[in-house]
């Protein structure tokens, strides 16, 4: 089995997982996206309105209203879903959009994550100590699996493996959060998968790079 051979069978359940997801968002939107292309409403607006959607779920979780966040958090990342979808059924995709939604995308995975560290910051016990560490980490994470991908693609490389991506943060965060109104247990323990798979993924996308450029 010679080395191309054998990267194509590694990658393939990646590509599955891959073409779901788009699938699974062309699924959910298409009814929407339908309607919005009647109205002059612009994917970039799409764009600005799910990250004031983010903001407003992260005001919730500064004033711990975290259930109520949760589902704010699940409800913006519909909106992320749907700029792009907008932009590519109106044929309205350009480079700047991508850019946009790109840097509000990072810039909301951001204010989620600062907004749960304010919580452990204010209380700032010895226990609320490894949860604010938790949390540095997720933002690394975060940030690391899309840079990655973001300068494998500036330099000519494809990069869009990786089993835990944007879409996977939101939906554990989300759960999280919402759990926490049991038990604030269950958001560290979000985080921490959060942490876990980032970091794997962050591997991942790495070691394919490092394939490419191999050869």
């Amino acid at each position: 089995m010679d080395n191309q051979t054998f990267m194509h069978q590694k990658q393939r359940p990646v590509t599955k997982r891959a073409e779901f997801r788009k699938t699974a968002e062309d699924y959910l939107t298409r009814l929407v996206v339908r309607l919005l292309a009647k109205t002059p409403v612009t994917p970039n607006a799409m764009t600005w309105i799910g990250f004031s959607i983010t903001l407003g779920a992260g005001v919730l979780i500064i004033t711990e209203h975290l259930l109520a966040a949760g589902f704010v958090v699940l409800f913006a990342g519909f909106f992320d879903m749907l700029d792009g979808a907008l932009a590519r059924g109106t044929d309205r995709v350009t480079r700047f959009g991508a850019i946009l939604d790109s840097t509000l995308d990072r810039f909301s995975e951001a204010a989620l994550l600062l907004s749960v560290l304010s919580i452990y910051a204010v209380r700032a016990t010895e226990q609320s100590t490894p949860v604010i560490l938790i949390v540095g980490f997720a933002l690394v994470g975060s940030l690391l699996v899309s840079y990655i991908r973001a300068k494998a693609e500036a330099m000519g490389l494809e990069c869009t493996v990786g089993f835990f991506t944007r879409p996977e943060r939101v939906v554990v965060l989300a759960i999280g959060l919402m759990l926490s109104r049991i038990n604030y247990a269950f958001l560290v323990a979000a985080l921490s998968i959060i942490v876990l798979f980032s970091f794997i993924t962050v591997s991942q996308r790495l070691l394919h790079v490092w394939r490419q450029t191999k050869n």
